[in-house]
């Protein structure tokens, strides 16, 4: 079984997709805590916090839904590079804001960076099982999800750190710098990012793919279960915009701030990497799933509780090492579940799920941030994790992870209408055969080369061409009830019978007969004319004294 580090050193594309990832989450980090820490400073309120998290994750969630199906339907190496780029961009924005005047650019600048992460999660997530083999996916699948909770760790601690050291602007600097590394990282990776798709196959548009989407992921229940399963974090994710408030309150600052998103972020590292034997038994992953969810809510209900700051860092770690092992199940057991060529959506669905309840969650925060103490709003994400990881346990008590994905009955299909048999083609009189020279060799039915001199198997063996079974043998072509055998073609009562076709009388009987075969000796008289009655009797049948073979009789 692979381990975590072997699959690091073992393959260098997903070395590298994963130190790529390393980066950006902690670009984001290094803007998102200094941010919070200087919007409250600025304008005197929360609220401008809150708003900035509320657009991060509300934006991706509106853009998710199409962004999937660019991720099955464009390269996603180029996705991600675009993506990269386009948030370099954003971070350079918020060099502008200095004031209160200028704290709306904030929104503007952390609105380009969520569109830039609305295409970049879904292509990165789909990629990832086409650059490690299936033996090491689960491994792998627990590294890269450490990679969030290792830069939330990096990039919240440093990022406030630098913040408090060198001001908010130099953070900013750090997290542009990252993303130029992350896309030279992207170019490096060799392997193709996804499977190869038909080039003469239509591409859908964007609206159809999604409707396609979300007809598969309807039509299944474990996939629908799955899908569903991180909004119950997500929804008790308006903590975060408490924790700037929560570091004043206990008078520990911007480095308080950036301690509280850095046990985050280690709960989130630590979790999937402990977690991850759970991932080889698949018939654990829905109670773990549950039992993460209610595991996140209650210690938030914790958090409220208690006056200790080392406490209250002890169980945001521990809240988050439960939201870490819920996000990378859930994931992994979606990679298993899901074709490739749908992937992208499904992933895109289950994210516009998650930041959708983020964001439901962080604007009910920042509208009661000013009006209630923080604890209150920790308190109701708690509880509200807790109720909906205990609906959505009772509505998925039924379901396992244990046996593949049953595919749904097939729509009936319509009978086709048979189309009218064709008149047959009467087939040309053979041309005359040549009488084959001693030892040469001929093609049969099948293609091969057989030898034509006498043998158990040729020409005059018991098999071939005038043995018994064979041409002229007994229940060959010209014994018994068969061409020239008594009541067949030429044997008396047959086509070339008295008064028959071929016949004394018939069509090719005497001076009016019909050539037969092309064979002078089976149907023709001397100079080519119709063999008559007594002709036809003289050239006789080889090997017809050749006993009959029963087999071919009973044929």
């Amino acid at each position: 079984m692979a381990t975590p580090f072997s699959v690091l050193t073992r393959n260098r594309d997903f070395r590298r997709l994963f130190a790529a990832e390393l980066v950006v989450f902690g670009a984001d980090w290094f803007v998102m805590v200094p941010l919070l820490v200087l919007l409250p400073e600025l304008t005197g309120s929360g609220v401008w916090g809150a708003l900035v998290l509320a657009a991060d994750t509300g934006i991706n969630a509106l853009l998710l839904p199409y962004t999937g199906t660019i991720a099955d339907r464009v390269d996603r190496r180029m996705i991600l590079i675009a993506a990269n780029a386009a948030a370099f961009v954003g971070i350079l924005l918020l060099f502008t804001v200095r004031s209160a005047a200028t704290a709306p650019l904030a929104l503007v600048a952390i609105g380009a960076v969520a569109v830039a992460k609305a295409f970049y999660t879904p292509a990165a997530s789909a990629a990832l099982p086409n650059v490690v083999d299936p033996e090491d996916l689960a491994a792998a699948n627990s590294v890269a999800g450490s990679a969030w909770g290792t830069m939330t760790i990096v990039g919240a601690s440093l990022g406030g750190i630098v913040s408090s050291a060198f001001g908010p602007y130099a953070s900013f600097a750090i997290a542009a710098g990252s993303l130029l590394a992350a896309i030279v990282l992207t170019v490096l990776v060799r392997r193709p990012l996804q499977e190869p798709r038909d080039a003469d196959a239509p591409v859908p548009r964007a609206w159809h793919a999604l409707i396609e989407a979300l007809r598969y992921i309807g039509t299944r229940p474990r996939i629908r279960a799955l899908v569903t399963v991180k909004s119950a974090v997500g929804l008790g994710n308006g903590v975060l915009t408490v924790f700037p408030l929560l570091a004043a309150l206990y008078g520990v600052g911007s480095l308080g701030a950036g301690l509280l998103f850095a046990m985050r972020g280690a709960g989130a590292l630590v979790g999937p990497l402990l977690m991850r034997p759970v991932l080889n038994h698949r018939s654990w992953l829905l109670p773990g799933l549950a039992l993460s969810m209610s595991l996140y809510g209650l210690s938030y209900l914790g958090v409220a509780l208690v006056s200790w700051f080392p406490l209250v860092l002890a169980l945001v770690f521990l809240a988050h090492f439960a939201g870490g092992t819920n996000w990378v199940l859930s994931n992994y057991a979606l990679q298993g579940e899901v074709p490739d060529r749908l992937r992208g959506r499904v992933f895109a669905t289950d994210m516009m799920l998650a930041t959708l309840a983020i964001s439901v969650s962080q604007l009910g925060a920042a509208a009661f941030v000013d009006q209630v103490d923080g604890r209150v709003i920790l308190a109701g994400c708690g509880l509200i994790t807790v109720a909906y990881a205990i609906g959505w346990r009772i509505a998925t008590r039924h379901l396992s992870l244990a046996e593949p994905t049953p595919e749904p009955l097939a729509e009936p299909l319509v009978e086709p209408v048979p189309e009218p048999l064709a008149e047959p083609v009467p087939e040309p009189l053979a041309a005359p055969l040549a009488e084959p020279a001693p030892g040469a060799a001929a093609e049969g039915r099948d293609g091969r080369v057989v030898s034509l001199s006498p043998g158990p198997e040729v020409i005059g063996g018991p098999v071939g061409l005038d043995g018994s079974g064979g041409l002229d043998g007994s229940g060959g072509l010209d014994g018994p009830g068969r061409l020239g055998g008594p009541g067949g073609l030429g044997g008396p009562g047959g086509l070339k019978g008295p008064g028959r076709l071929n016949g004394p009388g018939g069509l090719g009987g005497h001076e009016a007969g019909l050539v037969a075969l092309g064979r002078p000796e089976a149907g023709a008289g001397p100079e080519g004319r119709p063999a008559g009655p007594v002709e036809a009797a003289a050239a006789g049948h080889h090997g017809g004294d050749e006993q009959p073979d029963p087999a071919r009789e009973q044929q």
